[in-house]
């Protein structure tokens, strides 16, 4: 009979949470109990696990006692907090805000890449997942660093709303309503309009005059790939519900061909080869948007240097980005590492 595992979800009402609830429910992830945690204003709502309904509870240091696993969706500060509670109560963490990403004691994991990292998360009981644009990344490249080497990356991405939670949808949805209807947009989630609008500011300035989801492409991209790789990131905020997209360029050690990079990538886990310009045929947010895979396409050389790629890289954010990647590592920490 195959063992089940006592799962928690923190931060179970937001968009990233309620995801990974599908997520666990498609996969089948071998459950035995179920807690839905979070704050005490969504406490008490009432929620479903495979057609069964699941009471949410307010989230406090009594809440982890007989969880094996503890699935984290909820904001940095409260994983600061509440991660080693989960710990300390005998649960290991996966936490997909940023609170342990640059931890040394805490694997960065995105499992076609590094699933081997895993096993380090007995250092402080917690894995870390990557932000959305970090993990699409990674996986892409990872075939082409494993052939050639990357050396350099300079990429630009054009984030969705989703990825700023449910207010920011909301704010989307309204602001292109009352724009369509003549009325004037009113902003509350970020600092101007997002509807027909481009922001060039994904999370918050650093001192440097980079955004912080900016800074951390380049430093988790290091941690799970190689710590030499020279990278440097621009983000953009795009009026587009769900579905990231990313122009990456590459240079690497050995010359990798345009045909060369779609074999690699064809037959790579996690990716889909989307790569025929004659037809129209391209990665769009629109085809990424409610499954797995990461689309890849647009591959042509850099022809400004010697050992050059460019790729147009799309997947779901709420999905791959986040939900789904938590969940495959808890698929590999029952199976390789909990007994």
């Amino acid at each position: 009979m195959k063992k089940s595992w006592n799962l928690a979800v923190v931060g179970v009402t937001d968009t990233l949470g309620s995801q990974m609830i599908e997520c666990l429910e498609e996969r089948d992830f071998p459950v035995g109990k179920i807690k839905y945690l979070a704050n005490s204003r969504s406490a008490g709502q009432i929620m479903e696990f495979k057609g069964k309904p699941v009471v949410v509870e307010k989230l406090s240091h009594d809440s982890f006692a007989g969880i094996d696993i503890a699935l984290f969706s909820a904001g940095s500060s409260l994983s600061e907090e509440f991660c080693p509670v989960a710990t300390g109560s005998g649960a290991v963490c996966i936490d997909i805000s940023g609170a342990w990403r640059m931890d040394s004691m805490v694997p960065l994991v995105v499992p076609e890449v590094n699933a081997h990292a895993i096993v380090q998360y007995t250092g402080k009981g917690i894995i870390a997942c990557p932000n959305s644009s970090t993990i699409q990344m990674v996986v892409a490249l990872k075939p082409l660093h494993d052939y050639g080497r990357i050396r350099r990356i300079v990429v630009s991405t054009y984030q969705p709303v989703s990825g700023t939670g449910k207010k920011a949808i909301e704010e989307l949805r309204t602001q292109t309503i009352d724009l369509m209807n003549g009325r004037p947009a009113k902003c509350k989630v970020y600092p101007h309009r997002i509807a027909f609008n481009c922001l060039p500011h994904a999370e918050s300035f650093c001192d440097s005059g980079y955004t912080k989801e900016e800074t951390q492409m380049a430093d988790e991209t290091r941690k799970i790939l190689a710590a030499d790789i020279r990278i440097t990131a621009t983000a953009v905020r795009v009026p587009v519900f769900y579905g990231l997209c990313e122009a990456v360029n590459i240079e690497t050690e050995k010359k990798i061909t345009v045909a060369m990079a779609r074999e690699l990538i064809a037959t790579a886990p996690g990716l889909k080869l989307a790569d025929d310009v004659a037809n129209n045929v391209y990665p769009l947010p629109s085809d990424a948007t409610g499954q797995d895979l990461i689309w890849v396409g647009r591959i042509r050389e850099d022809e400004s240097i010697e050992n050059g790629l460019n790729l147009w890289v799309v997947a779901d954010n709420i999905r791959k980005g986040g939900a789904t990647t938590a969940v495959q590592i808890a698929e590999i920490l029952i199976e390789n590492c909990l007994k």
